[in-house]
């Protein structure tokens, strides 16, 4: 009997060893197949972009490569309602079915060709999205099972919630809308995970009739739709009591937006971080960027009311940036008047376009003279006839001023000290700042020489705001920030905190134009310049207030020269304007705290004629902004006592005869400033001069200053010429100076007077030291390179 039992046992024994590892065999190929390498189900097809602002308003729905609004949207960025809803009215049974439902499906085949009603298809929500995902037509019964065995291929490969989140996203939703991201946010201006119930019902029912339901009428809902949704609420009350609570939101208009309705804002802003994505490689479907859209509109309403109140002068055309330089991030972009103009190249992002700044750009040459040592702002300079080898600047007023502090000839834009300061910098210079600042397409130095300082290199507004920003953020150059979630990172040192406090402290004394609104300067102090490039084609004017940077230009896109396109008329009020209209939509500006001074930095007394320290003999003292250690340090010597012979006015020399000698000051002016006062016919009091009394014991006077040649000039002289091969030394010298010495090492070149040129013809190329004495024996030196060429 036991024999028995046992060869009867052997059969099961081995059938069910043969179960087993089929199951494991089963197991192993459902494992393999759920590991296998396989695209994720949000590359299958293309995604729409949506391009938020910084509070999440839309800026701009892209369409997808295949004409469909699509936006990918993670189910955990879904309504909660939302995905209950759906399956509540599509599948009740996905989280235990296979990817079919036997008795949906034999209920469908049931009603369809048996009692010959209405189609069912018993579809279950895997089946629909293969039948989205496949482009399948489902109508036979041969399309049916292979949806089928598409579901069941889904099934094996994805997860369910990668199941439940393509659906989701890929389900038709009404003309070219797909997925609950694009629905939500064009329907209802919302994102997905936002929704309130009536609004998550109503996406939820839409997918079953997409064509019939998804019709808005006058941006309301249609009857269907709502009979529809109401119908859900029933069956969603079943299961959540609580939801009667809301039974009065059911009964409200139920109002949706249409795809004709989309925004289409900040045009030039959305479209040129769309290119940089592109460029990049990077695919966001999401895009919450750094614009503010009221910001926006304020500079969108400034810019079209300028243009239309100057359009009589010929100006048709404006550009707008607004910069946080807290983050670096673009608040505002207006990059055109009108960006469906086209007969003002409308579509032109004007703030990426090279424009010529003009004077815009000399804050930074004085931050640079700060920095190096050469200037403090109550420095006083030339401005003065002045020839910087070939090249002779001149002012755009035609005139002269003569003695300017560097504060006020930064404020007056004048051309003469800004050239002559960038012609003492040493490292950087002015064009080494521009390149390491990121200015993009600039030519070899040589190409500008000195010319570069008054707008001979062309900048975008995008570049100058970077620029003006460094100067509020204690001299760090940041790259601008277009996205949210992008950081500005350490930023590159550019100019000493101290160094751009005064450059920013010289630009708030800048009176606002003439008419210009702004309140109290003390409320809300705005540091800002102008700029107006050669011709008359492009006016700036660009400025730090508050947390903001905001750069203006006023101009035509063709080029075209007009003189009304000056810095100071035509972009300082409409710069103003927007200042304005800021104050007014964001109240904090009023009370916005001003910059600390920097620790390194100290007040100073100084002589105001000069800007050197003050003697007893210094008639108006004021006080400045001094780096110790760094900015210039000298005494006075424009006010000088003489002793005076009473008798005869003459100076006379020692010993003095207390009876009839009395001292009085006068003003000692280099020679180039007596000539500019003479010119204007202004009256100095000139020191008496006594040839046998050169003022020895008197307080010395200022060294000669060597005007030419230039600093680190190269000069290229031609062999057998005369004229042409000659080397033009001048120097300015102080008024006590009767004649100046020119050596080249220790040869001896010439005498000349003081404010006249000496002609000199080196006749060997090299390396030469030139040195320049005046009669009192104080002298210049300058380093020069000569080369000879056949």
């Amino acid at each position: 009997m036991a024999a028995g039992r046992s060869a009867l046992a052997r059969p099961w024994l081995r059938r069910t060893l043969r179960l087993a590892a089929l199951l494991l065999i089963a197991c192993a190929v459902l494992v393999a197949v759920r590991l296998w390498p396989r695209a994720p189900l949000s590359a299958r097809l293309p995604s729409s972009t949506a391009v938020l602002d910084a509070r999440g308003h839309l800026l701009r729905l892209t369409l997808a490569a295949d004409g469909q609004y699509r936006l990918w949207t993670p189910l955990r960025q879904i309504s909660p309602q939302l995905v209950q809803a759906v399956l509540l009215h599509e599948d009740r049974y996905f989280w235990w079915e296979p990817g079919f439902n036997p008795v949906s499906l034999l209920r469908g085949a049931w009603v369809t060709y048996v009692l010959r009603r209405h189609p069912q298809g018993g579809s279950t929500l895997t089946m629909q999205l293969a039948r989205l995902l496949w482009h399948m037509d489902t109508r036979t019964p041969w399309g049916k099972l292979k949806q089928i065995a598409r579901a069941v291929q889904l099934e094996a490969c994805y997860s369910r919630r990668d199941i439940l989140e393509a659906y989701l996203n890929y389900a038709p939703f009404g003309g070219n809308v797909q997925g609950v991201g694009a629905a939500s946010l064009i329907y209802f201006d919302l994102p997905p995970a936002a929704l309130s119930l009536p609004e998550a019902l109503t996406l939820a029912v839409l997918p079953q009739n997409p064509s019939g339901r998804g019709v808005i009428d006058h941006g309301l809902a249609n009857p269907s739709l709502i009979a529809a949704r109401d119908a859900l609420y029933r069956r969603w009350i079943a299961q959540h009591p609580l939801a009667r609570r809301e039974a009065a939101l059911f009964r409200l208009p139920l109002v949706m937006r249409s795809t004709q309705q989309l925004p289409f804002r900040a045009p030039w802003f959305v479209e040129q971080l769309l290119a940089q994505r592109s460029d990049s490689g990077r695919d966001n479907t999401w895009l919450r960027t750094s614009l503010d859209l009221g910001l926006q509109r304020v500079l969108m309403r400034q810019v079209q009311l300028f243009a239309q109140q100057r359009r009589q002068q010929g100006i048709d055309n404006a550009a707008a940036l607004l910069v946080d330089t807290r983050d670096m991030g673009i608040k505002a972009m207006v990059g055109s008047a009108d960006y469906f103009s086209r007969s003002i190249d409308g579509q032109v992002n004007g703030t990426d376009a090279k424009r010529s700044p003009g004077s815009a750009l000399k804050p930074f040459i004085y931050g640079l003279a700060f920095d190096q040592g050469e200037i403090t702002p109550a420095t006083v300079l030339r401005d003065v006839p002045t020839a910087f080898g070939a090249y002779a600047p001149e002012n755009f007023d035609g005139r002269f001023l003569g003695p300017v502090t560097a504060e006020d000839a930064l404020i007056r834009s004048r051309n003469i000290p800004a050239v002559d300061i960038a012609a003492r910098l040493s490292h950087p210079g002015f064009y080494d700042f521009l390149r390491v600042a990121g200015i993009s397409d600039l030519a070899p130095e040589q190409h500008y020489g000195l010319a570069l300082v008054l707008g001979g290199g062309d900048v975008t507004m995008q570049e100058m705001a970077k620029l003006y920003a460094l100067l509020a953020n204690r001299g760090v150059l940041h790259r601008l920030r277009w996205r949210a979630d992008a950081r500005p990172g350490q930023g590159t040192p550019m100019l000493s905190a101290a160094a751009s406090y005064m450059v920013l402290n010289v630009l708030q004394h800048n009176p606002p134009p003439e008419g210009a609104s702004v309140g109290q300067p003390a409320r809300l102090p705005v540091a800002w310049k102008t700029g107006t490039s050669s011709a008359f084609r492009d006016a700036w004017s660009a400025g730090v207030f508050g947390p903001y940077v905001l750069v203006v230009w006023v101009g035509n896109f063709d080029g075209s020269s007009n003189p009304a396109l000056v810095g100071g008329e035509a972009a300082a009020p409409l710069f103003f304007n927007i200042v304005h209209a800021l104050k007014a939509t964001r109240p904090a500006l009023r009370v916005y705290p001003p910059q600390p001074v920097p620790a390194r930095l100290r007040r100073v007394s100084v002589c105001l004629s000069s800007g050197a320290l003050p003697t007893v003999w210094c008639p108006r003292r004021g006080e400045t902004w001094f780096i110790p250690g760094v900015s210039p340090i000298k005494v006075d010597t424009v006010y000088r006592p003489v002793m005076i012979d009473t008798r005869s006015g003459k100076a006379v020399c020692p010993p003095y005869d207390p009876r009839y000698d009395k001292q009085q000051v006068f003003e000692f002016w280099p020679t180039d400033l007596q000539q500019v006062f003479r010119a204007a016919g202004i009256p100095r009091r000139a020191p008496p001069q006594n040839p046998a009394c050169p003022y020895a014991e008197a307080v010395a006077g200022q060294a000669p200053r060597i005007t030419s040649p230039l600093l680190g000039a190269v000069y290229s002289l031609r062999v057998g010429q005369q004229m042409q091969g000659e080397i033009a030394l001048s120097a300015t010298a102080d008024a006590d100076a009767r004649a100046l010495y020119w050596f080249a090492g220790r040869s001896y070149i010439g005498r000349s007077l003081p404010g006249h040129t000496l002609f000199w013809r080196p006749r060997v190329a090299g390396d030469y030291t030139l040195r320049v004495v005046d009669d009192h024996g104080r002298a210049d030196v300058r380093a020069l390179r000569v080369a000879l060429v056949h």
